[in-house]
């Protein structure tokens, strides 16, 4: 039985609100258990965020990227990981840094992941404009990926850790803060699907395109676990941890997510729009850019950057739809 518009719109908008709800929920719990892991092992929360949390929000990506593949829309498997890496950038930072400056203390180690966040998107654009991302490919990008989160766990030292004092009573032992961890991660990729799916369906109501579906409203969905663990580090003082979420979560989008999606069905040439070879990988790339050159000028995102990001965002959406749509 084929439910009316009508029911399908308000389904649709309950799986929203769900998703939103988990995600605030298991945002708030993986980052108390992060930051209380990160400080009894002397690691610093920038690693846990880029390892750790980054790995738990890109699940969602992950989900939606694989699937889409394996039905034969490798666009939205590319435009999903595109769209959420300018959104974790312009979206996510632009809209927490306009209710909290987030200020950024330039470490080798930070200087390190963004050199390599910048390095994997290069990849990615020698790879997309070659033709493909075969089974080869996809295989070399998860090893990298290995070699370096190992590298970076054998290279933090604790005089690294520069993190707000962090409450031991928080957690009553090591088991119960693993424990709360997974449950945090398991319910970001659980209300992220709840999310992507009811926007999925929206978006087919309202008759919108694939490809503006990927880049902006599902990568917009799949980015809002990053929003959530990054709006609750802020609050609590962890701006490591929210730059290294974001950084994180881009390299683990392009290595991990599509290193995985070309293994289970290569990402073969035209199988999706030139679009995003001529015009959103450029934009990924200079977003990235920008990024770190942001940071090593000011050293921190105030309200002014984070409006010009959350701006630039909207502009982008904007006009990614006029040129296909309009």
């Amino acid at each position: 039985m084929i439910l009316p518009y009508y029911d399908m719109t308000i389904l649709s908008l309950g799986a929203l609100f769900l998703g939103i709800i988990m995600l605030i929920k298991g945002g708030g719990w993986a980052v108390d258990s992060g930051v209380f892991i990160a400080s009894r092992f002397g690691i610093s929360p920038m690693v846990v965020g880029f390892t750790i949390i980054a790995f738990g929000t890109s699940l969602p990506e992950l989900i939606v990227s694989v699937f889409a593949n394996l039905q034969g829309s490798s666009g939205i498997a590319l435009g999903n990981v595109l769209g959420s890496n300018i959104a974790n950038i312009l979206l996510v930072l632009g809209f927490v840094a306009i209710f909290t400056t987030l200020k950024v203390k330039i470490t080798r180690m930070l200087v390190r992941d963004l050199i390599f966040m910048i390095a994997a998107t290069i990849l990615l654009t020698i790879l997309l404009h070659y033709g493909e991302i075969s089974r080869i490919a996809g295989f070399f990008m998860i090893a990298i990926l290995c070699v370096y989160v190992v590298f970076q766990y054998k290279t933090t030292k604790e005089k690294d850790f520069c993190a707000e004092e962090v409450d031991e009573k928080m957690f009553k032992n090591d088991i119960l803060a693993y424990a709360t961890l997974f449950l945090g991660l398991l319910c970001i990729a659980i209300g992220a699907e709840f999310l992507v799916k009811g926007a999925r369906v929206i978006a087919s109501i309202i008759g919108v395109p694939e490809s503006i579906v990927a880049l902006s409203l599902i990568a917009f969905g799949t980015s809002l676990p990053e929003l959530s663990t990054s709006l609750i580090a802020a609050r609590k003082g962890q701006a490591g941890m929210v730059i290294g979420n974001i950084i994180g979560s881009n390299v683990f989008n392009i290595l991990m997510i599509l290193g995985i999606t070309s293994l289970v069905k290569p990402i073969a040439q035209g199988s999706f729009s030139s679009q995003i070879i001529d015009f959103d990988i450029w934009i990924t790339l200079f977003v990235g850019l920008f990024f770190m050159l942001i940071l090593f000028i000011f050293k921190r995102i105030d309200r002014v950057i984070g409006s010009l990001f959350f701006l630039s965002y909207i502009i982008y959406n904007i006009y990614i739809y006029v040129a296909n749509v309009g």
